[in-house]
């Protein structure tokens, strides 16, 4: 790695990522218009640039809104950061600023990285998040579907990108002359040879001359070419992370008083028990619906079909992040709920047909003694 400090980042971008989920769901349409009525700026509905729609889409396309760039402080030196949102029909809002690099070796390259991580980072204060994150709702309100009212559920993450070197690298060639390991690391001590092999493990080339490397919360992107479908993919995979905590967390808090209102209902020995287990069934029906309809929805934000490139890297994200193990705790309480839905039908239905015999038999009891006392 001594020749790091001679190969400079001719152009580059350091993007930083902040998602939230702001809904149960978003009308991206009706946000479109509500932007342009506030912002007077319009929005666009993403699209993946170089890859054939036909190997690669959106299922349905978030919408693109633009906001004021703004001037952040990193390590004393202001730099200005583009600002964008990406708005999910599922819910999540992904927020990015992106600062542009231009001329920098690179150890500088990756201490404005690191400063960048310190300035709006997970470490550092919410506030500025947290007023971005406010603006959008606001702005966007009609159009959100049971807005979300904790701002505590949200996923960070960071990318580095260069599109060009002083001089033409190849994938091989950089991964020799520059420290990527620090870089994903954000570490400045050397590191051992096991962290180093972990953190460059997923490391993925289409061509001779790109190279991504994903870790938990940073990715290295090197892409001569100017795409921006690797970041879009992680983006992608960040979005469904979050709304998959969110119904996990959803479903861990309803289940304990799920059990709570069968007990109690278990408890009423009168004609009202019938009711309360049809009423409990229905709720528990329209939980596992609605949940149902909008994991589908975050498992088929993104379909991957021919592009095995993209469809590595995006398999890879949502690995690294946990996402099928979420999917996966999710759909086991979705399962217990829809078991417990079934149950609580029969055991109604059982209640309702007992009550029923016992009306026939009062009433066959009851012809009987009318009988007997008419004659």
């Amino acid at each position: 790695m001594g020749e790091a400090s001679s190969v400079t980042v001719r152009a580059g971008e350091l993007v930083a990522l902040r998602l939230f989920d702001i809904a149960y769901a978003i009308d991206l349409s009706r946000a479109e218009l509500a932007w342009l009525q506030r912002a007077g700026a319009e929005g666009r509905r993403s699209r993946l640039i170089t890859a054939s729609p036909k190997a690669v889409a959106f299922d349905v396309p978030p919408l693109d809104l633009p906001l004021e760039p703004m001037t952040l402080l990193l390590d004393g030196v202001e730099v200005t950061a583009r600002v964008r949102v990406r708005l999910y029909d599922f819910g999540v809002a992904a927020f990015a600023l992106r600062i542009a690099v231009a001329d920098a070796s690179w150890p500088a390259f990756a201490a404005r990285f690191n400063a960048l991580d310190r300035a709006v980072g997970p470490s550092a204060p919410d506030e500025l998040w947290a007023t971005l994150r406010q603006r959008v709702v606001d702005a966007v309100a009609p159009a959100l579907d049971r807005p979300a009212a904790d701002a505590t559920l949200q996923e960070d993450y960071l990318l580095g990108v260069v599109h060009a070197f002083d001089e033409p690298l190849d994938a091989a060639t950089l991964r020799e002359r520059v420290d990527l390991a620090a870089l994903l690391s954000g570490e400045t001590r050397p590191l051992s040879e096991g962290a180093r092999r972990d953190l460059l493990a997923h490391g993925y080339s289409y061509y001779a001359d790109d190279l991504v490397l994903l870790t938990w919360d940073r990715a290295f992107v090197y892409e001569p070419r100017g795409d921006s479908d690797v970041a879009d993919v992680i983006e992608v995979a960040n979005a469904q992370l979050v709304e998959f905590r969110y119904y996990d967390t959803l479903l861990d808090n309803e289940l304990p008083r799920m059990y709570a209102r069968v007990q109690e209902a278990r408890g009423t020995g009168s004609l009202l028990a019938a009711r309360r287990f049809a009423h409990l069934a229905r709720g528990l029906y329209m939980l596992v619906a609605e949940a149902t309809e909008l994991t589908e929805k975050v498992d088929n934000a993104l379909q991957v079909t021919e592009d095995v490139y993209l469809a590595r890297v995006y398999s890879a994200a949502l690995g690294l992040f946990r996402v099928p193990a979420l999917s996966a705790s999710v759909d086991r309480k979705l399962a217990i709920i829809r078991d417990t839905y079934a149950a609580l039908y029969e055991e109604a239905s059982s209640r309702r047909s007992e009550w029923l015999e016992v009306a026939i038999v009062l009433l066959i009891v009851l012809e009987v003694v009318l009988s007997l006392l008419r004659h």
